[in-house]
């Protein structure tokens, strides 16, 4: 894989290339980005259901003439802008300066201002795992587009593995769009190697799930999670297919058993595959010299001219 760098002006470039510079401004980057991921964990499920409710409340109810549907009132609107943030307790629009990652939580001291309801802790351990991962990511790939791409697959999996950690639901939303860029970055490197990937990964799951139902009559797994390794598989190609998935196992069968045995968790109840996919997923792309598949940009010269520039040490 070339290391070339963003073609950036050549002050700043310098300045990312100065030892311990890069992660810095990773982690700065990745509690911007961890404060947007926050509403999208915390929206896009709600977003769903109550897409899911109007759907089923149209199939249930017999058609309304038009003069009764113009009357009736508007919905307010909710997605991943609107409304502005607020507490959820007493519903107060949080501050522009509360809002500033991580420091916003420490300032108000874990409370709403208004209400002094306590705010969860997860909204400040998003941002900061967002920060640590991308920091992370940066020492892996350093200033290459590479770690751009490596930083996009982070936030994606980030999101992926919380929402499904709550809900047990891996959205279309996020496991289609990574998918498709991942083979869209692919056509910097290995296509072949990406298709490849992605059509294993689903099916390897696939035939789990099916087994696993045929033998047991249960669903052992939801179909999310087909998707999400199809994701990891266009991005890190076939051969990293199976440390992902034996990685994730042991892991979410370790977790089953500690829970079980000593925090009283039912053995019925189901635990979620995606947080282990999503980590398994990113340590493979994380480690070792020559990743599995890499990111597929395995020769920048494949990119158009202009785009990339060579090494600081090159010719």
């Amino acid at each position: 894989m070339t290391d070339a760098l963003l073609a950036v002006p050549p002050p700043l470039l310098q300045l990312l290339a100065q030892p311990g510079v890069l992660p810095v401004v990773a982690a700065l980057g990745g509690l911007l980005v961890g404060s947007f991921l926050n509403p999208v964990i915390h929206r896009l499920p709600r977003m769903l259901e109550l897409e899911w409710r109007e759907q089923c409340a149209q199939l249930a109810t017999p058609p309304v003439n038009a003069a009764v549907d113009r009357a009736a009132p508007e919905t307010a609107r909710y997605d991943l802008l609107a409304p502005r943030s607020h507490c959820p307790a007493c519903r107060t629009p949080i501050r522009v300066l509360h809002l500033v990652p991580l420091l916003g939580w420490l300032l108000l001291r874990g409370r709403c201002a208004a209400c002094g309801t306590r705010i969860a802790r997860r909204y400040p351990l998003v941002e900061l795992a967002t920060a640590v991962v991308f920091a992370l990511v940066a020492l892996r790939f350093g200033p290459t587009f590479e770690c751009l791409a490596a930083k996009a697959a982070s936030g994606f999996l980030i999101a992926l593995a919380v929402i499904d950690h709550d809900t047990h639901y891996l959205p279309d939303q996020l496991t289609l769009p990574l998918l498709w860029l991942g083979l869209a970055l692919s056509l910097a490197g290995d296509v072949r190697s990406a298709v490849l990937g992605a059509i294993l990964g689903y099916l390897a799951l696939w035939v789990v799930y099916q087994a696993f139902k045929l033998v047991t009559g249960k669903e052992g797994m939801g179909h999310g999670d087909f998707k999400l390794l199809a994701a990891l598989g266009a991005w890190l190609g076939p051969a990293a297919l199976l440390p992902i998935v034996l990685a994730a196992s042991v892991a979410g069968a370790v977790t089953g058993l500690v829970m079980i045995f000593f925090f009283g968790r039912a053995r019925e109840q189901p635990l979620a595959f995606g947080p282990y996919l999503a980590a398994a997923g990113w340590l493979t792309m994380l480690a070792g010299d020559a990743l599995p598949g890499g990111l597929l940009l395995q020769d920048a010269a494949t990119l158009p001219d202009g785009l990339l520039l060579p090494p600081l040490d090159g010719p």
